[in-house]
């Protein structure tokens, strides 16, 4: 996992990311893309087609993009020095979501770091719709960073599961690539929403459990409410330094993203959460 991608919008909360991102692997030999889009003020063909470099008319979005992504990696350098990172900027006439999927392709993006925006209240943390967007469609693993959140040493990390899959070593592999690199701590956890565990689901713990024998963890088993309520109360109670969730249609990322409106997703965490696509097939 040496290769990461941050967009950017040049505000605080994207340069508390990028500054997270940066302790997160002050240890990693690692290559960070700083990535810009934009959309011109108004369309027209000619843009449409081929950008500002073949437009008569220039964008003024084209030096607001550069100038920012220019700013952004000398204060990066300058409170970041490191000699195991090196840094390229990219601006982008694009989505934000189509620009991550595409460099994600052309550039063997390992990880996606992104702030979040801003929220009143204490405890309430909003997800703004990119993203959301990006959560949904992005190929490999996304860490959000929520606001204001201070970085120190992962020693916890929860990952959720309801066992209904049976996780490819490649999609569970940065998760446990990350609990090396921090020497973490990972609560297995299972909120117990019906009866028992099916023979399905036992088999997929012990699946699970077989790929997690060369670290430190535990499982945890809750009942008596429902998911993802529980999951964000026991990061409310516990001293939880990260959370996993595995993205998986009608997974638990997927009823948490759905609770509210797209535009502005609010729900109680105060930890840093990576989303890692998920592949499989749901088991019952």
């Amino acid at each position: 996992m040496n290769t990461i991608l941050i967009p950017t919008d040049f505000s605080r909360n994207a340069w508390h990311a990028i500054s997270y991102a940066l302790m997160f692997f002050k240890d990693e030999t690692s290559t960070f893309y700083l990535l810009h889009t934009y959309s011109p003020a108004f369309y027209r063909m000619d843009y449409m087609m081929g950008g500002p470099a073949v437009s008569a008319i220039p964008d003024v979005g084209v030096d607001i993009s550069l100038m920012g992504l220019e700013t952004t990696l000398a204060e990066v350098k300058k409170e970041f020095p490191n000699r195991r990172h090196r840094f390229e900027t990219l601006s982008a006439f694009n989505t934000l979501t189509d620009e991550v999927q595409e460099l994600t392709r052309k550039k063997g993006i390992d990880l996606v770091v992104m702030g979040t925006k801003g929220a009143s209240g204490a405890k309430q943390l909003f997800l703004g719709s990119n993203t959301v967007f990006v959560l949904r469609k992005a190929r490999v693993p996304v860490l959000v960073v929520p606001e204001e959140v201070p970085y120190h040493p992962l020693r916890t990390i929860l990952f959720p599961s309801d066992y209904l899959s049976r996780y490819k070593p490649g999609e569970l592999e940065p998760v446990l690539h990350i609990a090396r690199m921090h020497q973490s701590r990972i609560i297995l956890l299972h909120v117990r929403e019906n009866s028992g565990l099916s023979e399905a689901q036992k088999d997929n713990k012990a699946h699970l459990e077989r790929c997690l024998e060369e670290l430190d963890y535990e499982t945890v088993e809750e009942s008596g409410e429902l998911m993802p309520e529980a999951v964000l109360k026991y990061t409310e109670q516990h001293p939880i330094d990260l959370l996993v969730m595995m993205n998986r249609r009608h997974s638990f990322l997927e009823r948490l993203l759905v609770r509210q409106n797209v535009d502005q997703i609010g729900f109680h965490v105060k930890v840093p959460f990576l989303v890692v696509p998920d592949s499989t097939e749901p088991v019952s």
